[in-house]
Parts: structure tokens; sequence; C-alpha cells
């Protein structure tokens, strides 16, 4: 079976977590709220969904089994991941969202929140555990009855996101918005339009798509860009199925690094600390007042460090990733109101923030984006490369420093490295070049910078080269 703990939830193939594997996950994850005491008989636990065709059977099993389990299962519909644990950590209660956020559209996913916000590794454990002791024992075959939340759990998120800026901030501004299957599409355009801003809509699907904002196919760099010159657009916002990655383009179409919008938005809050994983931009640690911690990919792991930064007294600490979701874990006062923490991934904060910053300075994105100076980044990844093959690919690299001078001669040599999460490689040349098998798919990760656009742009495709060549 596919199935599989990876940075974000679990995630397989549709078809292996349709039926049973959902029942006994969802029935796991009800057995651990109430024997950590974070759940009591007929308690609330939210569902939510993305809009994968699996989605609703899924989401329908689960609301049986978590019924059967003793809790009180409550539908939330198709819904951003972020409102669904708003909503959740307002009631104090758990939720399940049903996605498989930028994956390929025949796998899907569980997403795990406790009433205080997303599950931690050791949760994953417990979880898993109890998933296996449920081998074999009968699960319930029909998908009981639940109320229904969504209403009550968009207009929470509304009301925080409408309130994030003042009236009128990005009047002037003409934006498009992809709307493809993101289950964020129409509270884009919702909040657009309260800050006044000219919104286009644009490709909105019934078909699933896999939008990953961390590596936008060729197929959505061409819309991006078309649709740019056609209506003469300051910006297009986007982001993944579940709505928790953003994606922004500026005036010509070309997107903003996800990291580069989480830094701006770090100054946006006046933040104390940032916590982002390493494979987030290396020239974050002098574009801002703030202390930077680095940790493996993967929200889990940012949340573990900004709890870490709490610990030690810290304040207005803040977490991102480099795919530009992004959390928060003190509350700040935006407009006059005091915004609530967030521990979990966000695209609408970003997003916002940044065009508030295009719309104050009047400057084009593109603009905005070269004024941070921050060395060229570029991202992609091998689909269909099997986990087994980028396990043998990680150990050969890791077995000897000759192993990896040898693999990495065609594009410089090593001066130093960091095995944080993958085999990041600082060249004596000064560019970087990192490689990381993906948690929970049968794909390999590059990561590279450079100094300008074209050397990334080789050095990236040298890389997805020499791990496609491997073995």
């Amino acid at each position: 079976m596919s199935l599989k703990f990876g940075t974000s939830g679990l995630r397989g193939l549709s078809e292996d977590l349709k039926g049973r594997a959902s029942a006994v996950y969802a029935t796991a994850f009800a057995k651990h709220l109430l024997a950590s005491g974070q759940a009591k008989a007929g308690d609330p636990v939210l569902i939510g969904q993305d809009f994968r065709d699996s989605s609703p059977a899924i989401a329908r099993t689960c609301i049986g089994a978590l019924h059967a389990a003793g809790l009180k299962p409550v539908d939330c519909g198709a819904l951003p991941t972020p409102a669904l644990a708003l909503y959740s950590m307002s009631l104090n209660a758990g939720a399940l969202m049903i996605t498989g956020s930028h994956i390929p559209a025949d796998r899907n996913g569980i997403k795990f929140y406790r009433p205080d916000g997303e599950i931690d590794k050791q949760d994953e454990i417990a979880i898993g555990e109890l998933a296996k002791g449920l081998e074999g024992a009968d699960m319930p075959d029909q998908p009981g009855d639940a109320e229904s939340g969504a209403e009550q759990a968009n207009a929470l998120f509304f009301e925080r996101t409408s309130a994030l800026l003042p009236a009128g901030s990005l009047s002037g501004l003409k934006i498009g918005v992809y709307q493809h299957s993101t289950v964020a599409r129409d509270a884009f355009v919702d909040v657009l339009k309260h800050y006044g801003a000219e919104v286009v809509p644009l490709g909105r699907s019934e078909t699933f798509i896999p939008v990953d904002t961390e590596a936008v196919s060729a197929d959505t760099l061409e819309k991006l860009k078309s649709w740019s010159a056609e209506h003469k657009l300051d910006a297009i916002i986007s982001a993944d199925g579940d709505g928790d990655r953003p994606l922004l383009a500026d005036e010509h179409g070309a997107p903003l690094r996800g990291d580069l919008l989480g830094l701006i938005t770090a100054n946006f809050l006046k933040a104390d600390v940032v916590v982002t994983p390493v494979t987030s931009n290396s020239g974050i640690e002098g574009n801002g007042d703030f202390e930077v911690l680095r940790t493996r990919v993967g929200s889990p792991f940012v949340i573990a460090g900004m709890q870490e930064a709490l610990s030690k007294g810290k304040e207005r600490v803040i977490g991102f990733e480099a795919n530009g979701g992004f959390l928060t874990a003190s509350a700040f006062t935006l407009n006059g109101k005091t915004v609530s923490p967030l521990p979990t991934r966000d695209c609408f904060l970003p997003l916002l923030a940044v065009l508030k910053l295009a719309a104050d300075q009047q400057q084009p994105l593109s603009q905005i984006a070269a004024a941070y100076r921050l060395p060229v980044a570029a991202a992609d990844r091998l689909q269909d490369f099997a986990q087994e093959k980028s396990a043998a690919l990680m150990e050969h690299l890791r077995a000897s420093s000759t192993n990896l001078e040898t693999f990495l001669r065609p594009v410089g040599d090593v001066k130093e490295t960091s095995d944080i999460d993958g085999l990041r490689v600082t060249l004596t040349n000064g560019n970087t070049i990192h490689f990381r098998p993906s948690g929970n798919a049968p794909e390999m990760r590059c990561y590279v910078e450079a100094a300008n656009q074209d050397d990334a742009d080789a050095l990236l495709r040298q890389g997805l080269d020499m791990i496609r060549n491997f073995g």
C-alpha cells in the first residue's frame, strides 16, 4: 500500500486511501484524541476537503468512522485548509482535511489537526501505531450523520482575512485570479474585491489540476504570461489544491518565489523571529531585522521551531516555507486589530501583504522583487522517480566525500555541505545545489541558487540531469 506520512499529513494513491484505509486512519485519529485527553466522547471533529474526485468519498468514510468512534463529525465541505484550521481552533476541536495538496490527481491524503493546531511528528507516530493495531478490525461501512459547519467556517475565515488591511488597500490594482480547482478560488475573489481591487477570474476548472507553487509547470507559466498580457494585469494570484500555498505572478506573469513572499510578509509584520526550512533562500538572513532559525522541510518542523522560539521568550514569531505557506505563532496587531496566531500554512496573508506593498509603493511587483537582491533561486522535481532510487542516490552521496565530489564535478567543487534535510551543497563558485527526496511521493526535488537567472536555470538543468542519469 502506498500510504505514508510525509512533510504534511498522510499521502498515497487515492485507490489505496478510499474505503477501509481512510476509516482506519480516521478511527486511529479519534482514538488518539480520546486517549490523550484532547477530546472526550461527543466532542466535535471537523472534516474539510478539496476538489479532487476522490475527496467526497474519503470524507464520507471518515465521517462514518468518527461517528462510530464516539465523536461528533462536522462537515465543513470544500474550503481552504487554513479556514478549516482556524475554525477548529476557535472551537477547540480536532479536524481532518481530505487533500493531496499539489500532488497529482490520482493521489490524495489526510491532514490531521489537534484542537490547538497541526499534529506533530510524535502524533504521527501514535496515529500510525494505532492504525496498525486496527488491522483486521471491523470498520464502519456507513457514512453516518454530520451537521454542517461550512457556512460558519468560511464566515470566520473571511472575517479574519478582511481585517488584515485597511479598507480600499488594493484600490487601483487589476488582479487576475487563476481559479483552476483550488478551494481558495471563490474566497480569493471575495477578499480582493473587499479591498477594492479590480478582479479578473481566470481558468476555472471542474477537473482537478495539481498546481505546485514550488515547481510551477511550463503549462501554468505559459497561461500566466498570456493572461498578464491579454488583460494588462498588475498581478495574478492562485494557490495549490487546498489553498495553503500561495502563487503570485508579477505584471509579466512571472511567479515570485514563495520564500520571497514569506520574507516580505515577515517584514510587513515586523517579525522578531523567522523560522524557515533549509530550502528557503540563503539571502533571507540579510534582508530583515529578525533572527532566523532553519529547520527541516515540512510544516511540523517549522511549527516546532516556532514553539522553541516562544519557549525562549521570543515575541512576534512567524514561519514560512519555500512554497510560500505562511504560519504565525504569535498574535499581531494589524489595522488596529489583534490577529490571533494561526500555526498552519496560510496563503492569504502573504498574498495580501505583498499586494499591499505594491499598492503603497505604486511599483510593479517585478521591481519590488528585484529590490531584495536575493541570490537567484530555482527548483524543480523529477516525477515518477522511484523512492527506492531516491534513497539509493542519497545513500551514495553521503557514503563518502569522494562519491559526492565525483557526482558534482560537472557543476563545481564542494565547499561545504548541510545535511539538515536532504543534502545541500555550497560550491566554491558560490552556487548551491540541494537534492531532496519527496517525503510522500515518488519524486526527487532539486533546489539551486546562483548569481543570475541564466546560471540558476543552467545549474538546475544539470542537477536534474545528474539525478535522472544516476545508476
